[in-house]
């Protein structure tokens, strides 16, 4: 039974900080100026024999609910009411602050156990800070800093003793966990196994994961919360919310979904601001270690440069794509207009001919039945193996109609074609003098496994290679 802690305090006292070393890897946005997260992001953590879920959260700020700090106090909240218990952090060596005493209040308001954690606390200089931290009536404080791991084994006890049934129940599954695993490798080394083998139970299909990109205020947040039917993510009319890459789990139609909200992504040119070039290496990654992208651009403004910039690194790194025009109930007034655009995207995005264009709209729900169906067709394409046998004939008729060009007198080759690899199909062709078959004809090998095979929308890899010279070495040998 594993149990969740959400992680509280002003801003720029360390949260994050602390979250990413629970988690054990750099995942939440850390910078020296205050206020950088924004949503509140979810993690799994280890502490000890301790397995819980841990989730970050914006700063406490006094703020009307209506303006930006509001909205971001009010994530903040939702996470203390969700949560089974709180950490409230201050800063020892900045010492209490009215700020302090003020949120001090609103997380014994929320009937929560809590631990008071004085971030900071190392060297003499923060002793004072952690004493004075007695004074917010939040019990004993856990003198820890989280940039260098030190009080850890600290902040253990205090878990342990402010949620001492959750933490027994978590403890006693790891230690569970352990002594399986141990028993397994002893079996094994041994050179038997105990009892009968049980059939191991058919694993559930992995969540598919999605990444949400596009320009600065496309109505990504807005998106994901409407298919979340919830307000997950932090939305509102100012451009650049998020900052952080956030991760939320979805089930549509019984599928498993796992979806990265991104920050909004400029031209290179015009980032200037340090923390701005973070979010984007996040989405970046985010990118990376999707599955699917759904590029989500302004109906009202579409096929920008960027969007064209950012669909040609979604190719470039491989990942499926879904185009998505949102902001739709403002543009779909016009007769034939998601015809046009489609046409416009086959036009300005050859490298991924084929690929789905829906329109939706964040604010009504409007298409995100077929938003969702297209994710599930292109992730199935993006995953599609062609038979060789089916590939050599295809590779026959396509000589046969056009065979490849002469290069300095000399015919070219095409001999034979193998798939090695899926996300995304990759193809291997063995040929005569790789270096010599033209960009041209290359691109017309690419579009017609495209059209044969059914492969829309998803980049295509095709390598050439040159087969072995069964001569070279005789030739060499003389």
């Amino acid at each position: 039974m594993s149990f969740t802690i959400a992680i509280v305090g002003r801003p720029n006292v360390g949260k994050s900080t602390l979250f990413n070393r629970l988690v054990g890897k750099r995942v939440a946005l850390v910078d020296d100026q205050p206020g950088v997260t924004r949503d509140r992001r979810e993690g799994l953590a280890r502490l000890g024999d301790l397995d819980f879920t841990v989730v970050d959260t914006a700063g406490l700020e006094e703020a009307p609910g209506e303006s930006l700090a509001g909205r971001m106090r009010a994530q903040t909240e939702a996470a203390m009411a969700d949560a089974d218990g709180i950490l409230f952090m201050v800063d020892a060596r900045a010492g209490l602050t009215p700020a302090d005493r003020a949120f001090a209040a609103a997380v014994r308001k929320a009937g929560k156990p809590v631990v008071l954690v004085a971030n900071k606390s190392e060297g003499r200089a923060a002793s004072a800070g952690v004493y004075e931290a007695f004074g917010l009536g939040l019990g004993e404080p856990v003198g820890i800093s989280a940039e260098h791991g030190e009080g850890m084994s600290d902040l253990y006890d205090a878990l342990r003793e402010a949620l001492p049934e959750a933490t027994e129940a978590a403890a006693a599954v790891t230690r569970a966990a352990v002594a399986a695993e141990r028993a397994a490798k002893a079996a094994a080394r041994d050179g038997f196994t105990v009892g009968e083998p049980e059939a191991e139970p058919a694993e559930a299909p992995r969540p598919v994961r999605i990444a949400v990109v596009g320009r600065p205020n496309a109505g990504k947040s807005t998106l994901i919360n409407r298919l979340l039917g919830a307000d997950r993510l932090l939305t509102g009319p100012e451009a650049g919310i998020t900052r952080d890459s956030i991760a939320v789990d979805l089930d549509w139609n019984g599928r498993r979904f796992e979806i990265h909200d991104t920050a909004g992504m400029r031209r290179k040119s015009k980032i200037d601001d340090r923390l701005e070039k973070m979010s984007v290496a996040d989405g970046l990654d985010a990118i990376r270690f999707a599955e699917v992208v759904v590029l989500l651009m302004d109906a009202t403004a579409p096929f920008e440069e960027q969007d064209l910039r950012i669909a040609d690194l979604v190719e470039r790194e491989g990942r499926a794509l879904v185009l998505a025009l949102s902001k739709w109930d403002l543009a779909e007034g016009e007769a034939g207009a998601l015809a046009r655009l489609r046409e416009q995207a086959a036009f300005r995005l050859p490298q991924v001919a084929g690929l789905p264009v829906v329109a939706v709209s964040g604010l009504t729900g409007a298409g995100l039945d077929r938003l969702m169906q297209a994710v599930l067709d292109i992730h199935a394409v993006w995953n599609r193996r062609v038979p060789t046998h089916a590939l050599n004939r295809w590779l026959d008729t396509v000589l046969d109609a056009h065979p490849p060009p002469a290069v300095a007198g000399r015919r070219l080759k095409l001999n034979y074609i193998t798939q090695p690899k899926a996300r995304p199909p990759s193809f291997v062709l063995f040929c005569s003098r790789a270096d010599a078959v033209p960009d041209s004809y290359r691109r017309y090998l690419v579009n017609g496994l495209r059209d044969a095979f059914d492969l829309p929308g998803t980049p295509i890899r095709l390598t050439l290679r040159e087969k072995a010279n069964p001569y070279a070495t005789r030739a060499t040998r003389k």
